[in-house]
């Protein structure tokens, strides 16, 4: 048999010895190389936009120009807070930018380049346009390019065009960057690189307007959108009354009060606002992000880590996400089902031992060398002398190899013993391993040498069944533990694959997957679901019924993945996707979360919101922990924060009503929020939480805060009111409030932060003695204008704080019955 390459002479004019030293360096300077940095976070400058320029900053800011300008700079202490916060949020999110950029620059990839007729390999970056590549198989196209020589080229493009067959490409035929080189070799020149590679431009494109769906920001805004609409009127309304206070405001203008009401003003305004609510919910993200770049899985949107949390339906790829893609020898039998003899096993040997050769080559040579019984009979396999070998090509499913005047084939069953006599027993142990998810590759041999065709080798003849080979893809090591995992958690998980529905079912249930109710998970021909033309047509709810008790669906194409992803959003299901092609862009882009693997292509990382860097399936649990922790620690500072807003909006209302003097001060109102809001919040933020995401964030919030911040309210206001009823100094009125509402925070910080046990108590009882300590102290005390309570203002403090938390630990025992409440009414979720 005398081997017939495939090659296709380059024109006469044609020159493959590649660019100069001095070319290369012209494209360099002009900037025509393939590097090319895929945008994995927001700049440094607009995070730092991000967390400066918005409206309540605006509103903040100009409170404190105007008590800069007006009043005393010791009323200005909000402004720390505001820089703090602000700083706080900038810091950790460049921080998580910094390392998850860090994260994503993986050790590059060789691209085998020819310069100056010298073949060099060098970082695939660093490929110029017009460079002249060897493509070599197993490996990925560096860059588009055009074909100058072709040596039995085959390559897979279902990366970008979902087709499983690969292609054959011929002289002057386009091969596209990120597809794979399966079989053969050739000489390409680069016509595109860097940005202007197709699959990069594909990227581009799949990302434009993504924007991942963040319940905690959606409630977050929400709130914040109400309050600014109230922010404003409200504290013009309170300077006007703290204006009629002091004698009306022709008086106040010609007396200097004025300046008073102005103060008063922005004292309401600093209360209403909760300024670090937004700015502590992006630290908690950013946390998590550095929390899982550790774990090597590279978060693009920050509010992603919250969204897995939320996930109930996970759909997976087959390969690559619950398999490694990579294929095992399982074992070699006689056709009859008997041991195999030297001889198959030596010819076995021979043919994985090729220059370029295929995935099954490859597992059959590992499964040989794992056999130490084999050693010998693998050696002198290698050591013989080969007259002729045909590689392996997708179009012909087999290859072959020659020597001691014996021709050996190994390929698909169903074509190398097609016209064997003798071969049904044989082809039905095939079909029955095919049930089980196995593939199965037959050897044959005969006496003859391999024919010629018109384009291609022909099957000697004459062939008799020599063997079965068994192989089996190759299930992660982690994969059953973790699907264990998400089955506990009620997360249901469906199989998608373009391969057989029942040999996905198999590797399915070899990995652990299960039916919604348990049992053996149900497989679904993907071919045989409705097509969906209109998202909101009757196809698509079909489709979705379809879909719902359907585990493992075979046959998908690229197309399908898509109408999935929507069919199953549409019946309020949060999706998560994982993919790792091109064709699955889009998909990932529709689902609540995608996921990409670390070795996917360019478009779906760029469109993902998480990459798996090292495709370890068991990196999902930790950032569905991650997610939890974000969500429940958030869940506890926003009840803290809109808390506060509703007291200071309750006592901002009733003072500009009545024209009462407002009881605090800019600076009693900071040292108040410190103490009960913005440090335990931080640290709270960023406390381990285990919980489990419960849907309703916003709601179960507000149950929280409103009645609580009412009764916060009503307490400062009852404090006030009873000690100008008594006679007491106005310093002594303002220390009282100013204690009771420290009291009622506080004990609203219990609520928040229980169980009480451990740091936890340890964080309320530090924030309590550095209250009291600024009232024993008479340096700080003078300097927040408070003074030491007389023994009246003492008994009327205790017996309203008394009140005050006994009502908030009334408002936390009856909280389950209001939500249940608004949740028969459809209020709450």
């Amino acid at each position: 048999m005398t081997r017939t390459p495939t090659t296709t002479a380059p024109a006469e004019t044609l020159d493959t010895s590649g660019l100069t030293a001095g070319e290369v360096a012209e494209r360099v300077r002009a900037g025509k190389t393939n590097a090319y940095r895929d945008t994995t976070s927001r700049s440094a400058a607009a995070i730092l936009r991000a967390n400066v320029f918005t409206v309540f900053n605006a509103i903040l800011g100009a409170a404190l120009v105007l008590i800069l300008l007006f009043g005393s700079w010791k009323d200005a202490l909000f402004g720390f807070v505001l820089l703090l916060n602000t700083a706080t949020g900038t810091i950790a999110e460049v921080r998580a930018k910094r390392a998850l950029d860090r994260l994503s620059v993986l050790d590059a990839p060789r691209a085998h380049v020819l310069r100056d007729g010298v073949e060099q390999d060098v970082d695939v970056a660093a490929v110029v346009l017009d460079d002249v590549l060897r493509l070599r198989g197993g490996e990925q196209v560096p860059a588009d390019a055009v074909v100058l020589t072709s040596d039995n080229l085959e390559v897979d493009e279902s990366i970008l065009t979902g087709e499983s067959d690969p292609v054959r490409p011929d002289t002057d035929d386009r091969v596209m960057s990120g597809t794979t080189v399966t079989a053969g070799t050739a000489l390409v020149r680069a016509t595109a690189v860097g940005a202007d590679a197709y699959a990069r431009r594909l990227a581009r494109e799949a990302r434009r307007y993504s924007v991942v769906t963040s319940e905690l920001q959606e409630g977050t805004n929400r709130v914040l959108r109400w309050i600014s609409w109230v922010i404003v009127p409200v504290a013009l309304l309170l300077v006007w009354s703290q204006l009629r206070q002091n004698g009306g405001v022709a008086q106040a203008l010609t007396s200097g009060q004025w300046r008073v009401a102005l103060v008063a003003g922005i004292a309401g305004v600093i209360g209403m606002v909760p300024q670090g609510l937004v700015l502590l919910t992006s630290v908690n993200f950013a946390t998590a992000s550095l929390a899982l770049a550790r774990r090597n899985v590279l978060v693009q949107e920050l509010p992603a880590v919250e969204v897995l949390a939320r996930v109930d339906t996970l759909c997976l790829d087959k390969t690559g996400t619950i398999t490694t893609g990579a294929i095992r020898l399982e074992e070699v039998t006689a056709p009859d089902g008997a041991a195999p003899v030297r001889e198959v096993l030596e010819a076995l040997a021979a043919l994985s031992d090729g220059e370029d050769p295929n995935a099954t080559a490859v597992a059959i040579a590992r499964g040989l060398a794992d056999q130490r019984y084999l050693g010998e009979q693998a050696a002198a396999a290698g050591a013989r002398a080969v007259q002729a070998a045909v590689p392996f090509s997708s179009r012909r499913k087999w290859s072959a190899v020659r020597y001691d005047d014996v021709t050996w084939v190994l390929g698909a069953p169903e074509i190398v013993l097609a016209r064997t006599p003798g071969a049904e027993a044989a082809l039905a142990r095939v079909r029955e391993r095919a049930v089980d998810g196995a593939r199965v590759v037959a050897l044959a041999r005969s006496g003859e040498s391999c024919g010629t065709g018109a384009d291609d080798h022909l099957l000697p003849g004459g062939l008799e069944p020599a063997a079965l080979v068994v192989l089996a893809e190759e299930i992660r090591p982690d994969a059953p533990q973790t699907l264990d995992y998400f089955r506990q958690q009620g997360v249901e998980v469906k199989v998608i694959s373009g391969d057989n529905p029942d040999t996905v079912a198999a590797v399915a249930r070899r990995a652990g997957v299960t039916g919604p109710d348990g049992g053996e998970p149900v497989a679904v021909d993907a071919r045989t679901l409705p097509q969906e033309a209109d998202p909101e047509g009757p196809e698509a709810a079909r489709l979705a019924d379809a879909l719902e008790g359907a585990s493992v669906l075979g046959r998908v194409t690229p197309e399908q993945k898509r109408a999935f992803v929507r069919a199953l959003r549409s019946r309020g299901r949060v999706v998560a996707m994982t993919g790792d092609g091109v064709n699955d862009a889009l998909a990932l882009k529709d689902a609540d979360l995608g996921i990409a693997m670390g070795n996917g292509a360019p478009a779906t990382k760029a469109v993902a919101r998480l990459v798996l860097l090292k495709g370890e399936f068991s990196a999902l649990p930790g950032v569905v922990a991650q997610g939890r922790r974000v969500m429940a620690n958030t869940e506890r500072i926003a009840s803290l924060f809109l808390a506060k807003t509703v007291y200071a909006s309750l006592i901002a209302v009733v003072v500009s009503l009545t024209a009462i003097a407002y009881p605090f001060l800019p600076r009693q109102l900071t040292i108040v929020s410190s103490l009960t809001i913005g440090i335990p919040a931080f640290i709270l933020a960023l406390a381990p939480n285990s919980r489990r995401y419960r849907a309703g964030f916003l709601g179960r919030v507000l149950t929280l805060a409103v009645p609580a911040g009412l009764v916060a309210g009503c307490a400062t206001l009852a404090v006030r009111t009873w000690l100008v009823a008594v006679g007491v100094s106005s310093e002594q009125v303002t220390t009282g409030a100013t204690l009771v509402l420290v009291c009622s925070g506080l004990w609203l910080l219990t609520l928040t932060a229980r169980p009480l046990l451990g740091w936890r108590l340890g964080l309320v009882a530090a924030m309590a003695g550095i209250a009291v300590l600024g009232v024993f102290v008479p340096v700080v005390r003078a300097f927040f204008l408070l003074a030491w309570p007389t023994a009246t203002t003492w008994w009327i403090i205790l017996a309203v704080s008394a009140a005050a938390v006994a009502g908030i630990e009334a408002v936390y025992l009856l909280r389950p019955r209001l939500v249940a409440y608004l949740h028969a009414r459809g209020l709450v979720n």
